[in-house]
């Protein structure tokens, strides 16, 4: 349906949308498309039965991909499900979105500080706006809710209602919005929903399909991991990475059981043992080397993985020969694979190697040298937010340690216009702490701190 039909003016839509009434919008629009609710349940995964309820508000409708479907299936704009509208990439064409251009972090040392202030300035000020709208409260910093994650793996008993059947395409819907969820830095929407889903792949493997089950499992948890780390709950990536690695080997793939163990890797090193850390992905990295089950670019792809991830674990152990011999073999095997790719919902390649290299450098203490591994990405071209964000929080972070303030601000500020999410990490509150003594020099370096949670 075109902006022009009749169904947007009518008075039933009107008084759904007062009443902020979801499931009413996405039944009057459903029914002037002239779609039924089965053929809406084939396109979303869900069954008629669910759709029905959710539609007359028996049952909530929270999944947002299941929003983002409806909302793309039925041609509803987004805001009416109270989804974000679909943000544009600044173009000529559309310059309302202001980006922190590289020659603006990687400038000469020579830089006028007048001019240097009047674009941090403008940084903040557009970064803000971009980033909250205007009317949202730039005080309010929501942690992710995990009670649902806890409950679960504290009580093993789910206590989930499952929206829809457990089938073979359900479950993968399910595991590939989870890891778009973590690719787009949606980590609020990613962690209410992680419990359905995995409560959801578990009935799959007692309805017959144990081998498509323990894959999804495992995928489900690998996520869950990645996201306990990124919120700095180090104890649930313990666990969920155990579970993760549990459910693999109970008839995994190969490549699912190599990520469950660089998982296990991550979470190890998240607990300070280094040295086992290492242990465990090199392990799992040779062991892959000489599987042959495994579609080859794929192998490639997780093996890299396993090895940059070895080679940053061993930096964070002050290891330097270890390290750098280690990202060598990272960058060996991307030079088999030639390329960056997303497989799985995990990105390796040529451009991934150096992100690691940016990191490494910085914890071994050479803040110069990342900072020129940084300069050779084209951080636009990264292939998801995550990995955007992470680029400019590492390169922050180099500048911080080279005492350059109003550049790791940028880099701050870049990081934060690319996901809002990911700039509430522990690591973005330090040194917002430090940027905060040069406040004068900083404009709106406050505003930023109070919406990173550095501030009370």
């Amino acid at each position: 349906m075109d902006n022009a039909h009749p169904i947007w003016r009518s008075a039933a839509m009107r008084d759904a949308r007062a009443r902020s009434d979801v499931g009413a919008i996405v039944r009057l629009a459903r029914r002037a498309a002239d779609i039924t609710l089965a053929e809406v349940g084939e396109r979303v995964g869900y069954t008629a039965a669910s759709l029905s309820r959710m539609e007359r508000g028996k049952q909530p409708m929270r999944d947002v991909l299941l929003l983002q479907q409806l909302a793309a299936c039925l041609d509803i704009p987004p805001q009416l499900l109270g989804l974000a509208p679909q943000r544009r990439a600044a173009t000529p064409d559309h310059p309302g979105t202001t980006r922190v251009a590289p020659q603006a972090l990687f400038g000469e040392e020579g830089d006028d500080p007048v001019r240097r202030r009047e674009l941090l300035a403008t940084l903040a000020a557009a970064t803000a706006g971009t980033v909250l709208g205007p009317s949202a409260d730039a005080h309010a910093v929501v942690k992710p809710n995990l009670s649902g994650l806890e409950d679960m793996l504290l009580h093993r008993s789910h206590g989930q209602v499952l929206t829809r059947d457990p089938t073979p395409a359900a479950v993968t819907a399910a595991v590939d919005a989870s890891r778009q969820g973590f690719s787009a830095c949606r980590y609020d929407a990613l962690a209410r929903a992680l419990p359905a889903r995995i409560a959801l792949a578990q009935a799959l493997g007692t309805d017959g399909h144990p081998e498509h089950a323990a894959t999804a499992v495992a995928d489900l948890y690998n996520i869950t991991t990645r996201l306990c780390i990124k919120l700095g709950e180090d104890g649930l990536a313990a666990v969920t990475a155990d579970r993760a690695l549990t459910a693999a080997l109970s008839g995994a793939d190969a490549l699912t059981v190599a990520e469950s163990h660089r998982m296990v890797s991550s979470a190890w090193r998240r607990q300070g043992h280094y040295a086992r850390a290492t242990d465990v992905a090199v392990t799992a990295a040779r062991q892959l080397a000489v599987d042959r089950t495994a579609d080859a670019t794929e192998r490639l792809s997780v093996q890299g993985n396993l090895y940059a991830t070895a080679a940053y674990t061993a930096a964070k152990h002050g290891d330097r020969h270890t390290a750098h011999a280690l990202i060598a073999e990272a960058q060996a095997t991307a030079g088999q694979l030639g390329h960056d790719a997303l497989l799985r919902g995990n990105i390796f390649g040529p451009s991934q190697v150096l992100l690691h290299q940016v990191s490494i450098s910085h914890l071994l203490g050479d803040a110069g040298q990342a900072v020129e591994h940084a300069r050779r990405i084209d951080a636009a071209a990264l292939p998801t937010t995550e990995r955007q964000a992470r680029y400019w929080i590492d390169v922050a972070r180099a500048f911080d340690q080279w005492s350059k303030p109003d550049r790791c601000y940028r880099a701050l500020l870049a990081a934060e216009q690319a996901a809002p999410q990911e700039v509430r990490r522990e690591s973005v509150r330090t040194m917002t702490v430090g940027l905060m003594r040069h406040d004068r020099a900083l404009p709106g370096v406050r505003a930023f701190a109070r919406r990173v949670g550095a501030t009370a």
